[in-house]
């Protein structure tokens, strides 16, 4: 076995032997859960444009795997930066009590970031659903090193009246510190990091995704000003390792796949608009980029068919979806695309 590849190998067991802490009970199942919020809506979504919004009470009420009803004590607040100013139904930031959820689905949450629709056209729900799926998508390929996600049949109920009733299709993300806790690593809270830090088979891995899902909207080295690093990726570190730092990308809304109206690719990088790709992955041993490649490959019948077989996605979205994945598997199939279109382009 080349040497290369016994390097690979053992820096994958690495990773295997952290990665095997099981998920909390919320994210051990995929079907997706019926729940009602109640909470001051109005007055929520009124904060959207402070930078210190106030956490307001409400209730989170869902049935059991037994059928029998559970209302339980929540928080709630909007958050993000873009969707948060731009939406009209701006994200919220779940916030439960410890010693309530015991004993619950929800053991061990705390914090859970709620992804909704955008807006309330039909589309907005499509974008919602693929986002979900990108989610999906990557965990096929991640190795245990994603973000948990579960779908949520969202019942929405302003307790002032101010909002009517209504309902949509969200989900939910792991806090990033219960990942942290489930891959055995610590959050890192830094600036911007070397290139060189980053462990090379997974970022490889989170970069060819990236390219995948047509996302340049990221960073695995840097953050926006006065933010944690890095843009739209957590870093998650062995304890007291400033090495072999893994990258776990979040929020892909602004991708190629969900193509939704108001993403736009940075003015940096030399694309006309996010549904073509750009690959923005660091140079390293080709040998990385190759068992990446190889790792998309065996996976493609089931990132495909997540799309096509998804009972929430509209015909339209799905043909549309799958050809925009068919297109990246011709590519990385093909040794002189794969070196026009990414190995000729990695960053140094």
């Amino acid at each position: 076995m080349p040497v290369h590849h016994i390097a690979l190998c053992c820096a994958l067991s690495l990773l295997d032997e952290i990665a095997a802490a099981a998920p909390l009970p919320l994210f051990e199942e995929e079907q997706p859960l019926q729940a009602v919020l109640s909470a001051p809506l109005g007055q929520v979504y009124a904060q959207r444009r402070k930078d210190d919004r106030l956490y307001f009470p409400g209730f989170w009420s869902y049935n059991d795997n037994n059928g029998e009803k559970q209302r339980l004590s929540v928080q709630i607040r909007t958050r993000g930066i873009y969707r948060r100013l731009n939406c009209r139904l701006p994200p919220l930031q779940l916030n439960f009590k410890k010693s309530e959820v015991k004993g619950t689905l929800f053991k061990g949450q705390d914090k859970l970031k709620l992804v909704g629709p955008c807006g309330t056209r039909s589309r907005d729900d499509q974008f919602l659903i693929l986002e979900y799926l990108a989610y999906r998508a990557f965990d096929l390929v991640a190795d245990g090193h994603s973000f948990d996600t579960r779908m949520i049949e969202l019942s929405y109920v302003d307790t002032e009246q101010k909002e009517k009733p209504w309902s949509d299709m969200t989900f939910v993300i792991e806090d990033e510190d219960d990942l942290a806790k489930r891959l055995g690593r610590q959050l890192m809270k830094v600036a911007k990091i070397d290139s060189g830090q980053l462990e090379p088979a997974q970022s490889t891995v989170v970069e060819l995704f990236q390219y995948m899902i047509g996302n340049t909207d990221y960073s695995t080295i840097r953050a926006a000003a006065g933010l944690d690093c890095c843009h739209n990726v957590k870093l998650m570190a062995l304890k007291d390792s400033r090495e072999g730092i893994i990258p776990v990308p979040y929020d892909f809304d602004s991708s190629g796949i969900v193509d939704a109206p108001y993403a736009m690719p940075p003015e940096s990088i030399p694309i006309p608009s996010v549904r073509k790709r750009f690959y923005t992955g660091r140079c390293r041993d080709p040998s990385y980029l190759d068992n990446a490649i190889a790792r998309y490959i065996e996976n493609r019948a089931a990132i495909i068919a997540l799309f096509r077989d998804s009972q929430y996605l509209e015909d339209r979205y799905k043909k549309k979806t799958v050809s925009y994945l068919e297109e990246f598997f011709e590519v990385i199939s093909d040794p002189a695309k794969v070196e026009r279109e990414l190995s000729s382009r990695c960053r140094g």
